[in-house]
């Protein structure tokens, strides 16, 4: 069989996104048979002597990069982050009491959704009616008396809006959706009970969900009547092997995790990075003296996708196709908000960011 060679274009996908090249070179080259397997990652069981230091590592590289330790649980899960939105009010949402949610974009309002389906919510913050341009601020994160949860979003991805620093909230326990800038800046995790995050975006292929939660968070999780793969209880207890989990995904993110604490050199290095790409990005629409036009306020702006509107519709969808032209791909914003949205997650390299905008002054001088 002839395999074609392709050359790589700058992907500004959402998800699933951009991975460091020296990993995916490395699972290039392991693909065929992982060193001292025999056979190929995709073949080994992963409950052999080969998976089961992967799994190890990759639960210490994760608590090593945000500096937790043994009083902490690293699960491997499936079903992405939706699942989550049903999974932390099926086991934490017990009759009788309820839990705290802010409304900050379209990921945030769908755990909304789940959640009502379990128990009583109270939205506590809500961005709809300023087009959910901003986060709250911490004064505006008001828990309700006798709260199960707090339950946040950090980056919403299609407005393109996250938290410029972690929410406080004392003691009450706060539940994170991390997905979509999970592991591109330190955390402050004494403000955190549970954090979550499909793979997809920042650590690894499709197919896997990280959750990170406090043991004694966890304890509190019950119900005697959910399925047994809706339980935190059966993941805790079978060190996320009740069933076979995805081995591949992990594998790589073991990677990607290897690629954070060695090459970049951890997370305020790789903060540092994505605070660089995103200026860039970011100036260039400030410069553009109106005609691109940002969606999320200053003080909100997402480091990892950057949302952004052109004086029209026919000017976007011509943005779109020149860009792309250019092996700028990707681009086109979500369909429910329109405008173009640029993902510049970890793995995505800054010549990326450069070529795309010079692509944008060029085609502002030709359209403006």
């Amino acid at each position: 069989m002839t395999v074609a060679t392709t050359e790589r274009l700058f992907n500004f996908s959402a998800g699933p996104a951009v991975l460091p090249l020296p990993v995916l070179q490395q699972v290039q080259q392991e693909l065929l048979c992982l060193p001292g397997a025999g056979a190929s990652i995709l073949e080994i069981s992963h409950r052999g002597p080969a998976f089961e230091p992967i799994l190890a590592e990759a639960q210490a590289n994760l608590k090593k990069l945000l500096g937790v330790g043994d009083d902490w649980q690293v699960l491997f899960l499936q079903g992405g982050a939706t699942t989550q939105f049903s999974m932390v009010p099926m086991n934490f949402l017990t009759p009788g009491k309820s839990a705290d949610y802010i409304l900050c974009g379209a990921w945030s309002k769908k755990a909304i959704a789940e959640a009502r389906k379990v128990g009583a919510v109270n939205v506590v913050w809500d961005g709809s009616s300023e087009k959910f341009t901003r986060m709250p601020r911490q004064s505006e994160m008001r828990a309700t008396s006798g709260t199960i949860y707090m339950h946040t979003t950090s980056n919403e991805t299609i407005e393109g809006v996250c938290f410029a620093e972690d929410p406080d909230l004392g003691e009450v326990p706060v539940v994170c959706d991390t997905s979509s800038d999970f592991l591109s800046r330190p955390l402050d995790m004494s403000r955190y009970s549970f954090i979550y995050a499909g793979a997809q975006k920042n650590v690894g292929p499709a197919g896997c969900t990280l959750v990170v939660a406090r043991k004694e968070f966890l304890a509190r999780a019950g119900g005697e009547k959910l399925p047994v793969m809706l339980e935190y209880k059966t993941h805790v207890e079978n060190d996320s092997m009740y069933n076979t989990p995805p081995t591949f995904a992990i594998y790589v993110i073991n990677l990607v995790l290897r690629w954070l604490l060695n090459d970049v050199g951890g997370l305020e290095a790789m903060h540092r990075r994505n605070l660089e790409k995103s200026k860039l990005l970011y100036n260039a629409i400030d410069g553009s003296e109106g005609y691109y036009r940002g969606h999320a306020r200053s003080d909100s702006r997402s480091l990892m996708n950057v949302t952004f509107r052109l004086p029209s519709e026919e000017l976007e969808k011509k943005f779109a196709k020149e860009a792309e032209a250019r092996k700028l791909d990707g681009l086109k914003g979500h369909r429910s908000v329109g405008g173009m949205r640029a993902s510049i997650y970890n793995a995505f390299p800054i010549e990326g960011v450069q070529a795309l905008v010079t692509f944008m002054d060029e085609f502002r001088k030709a359209n403006g």
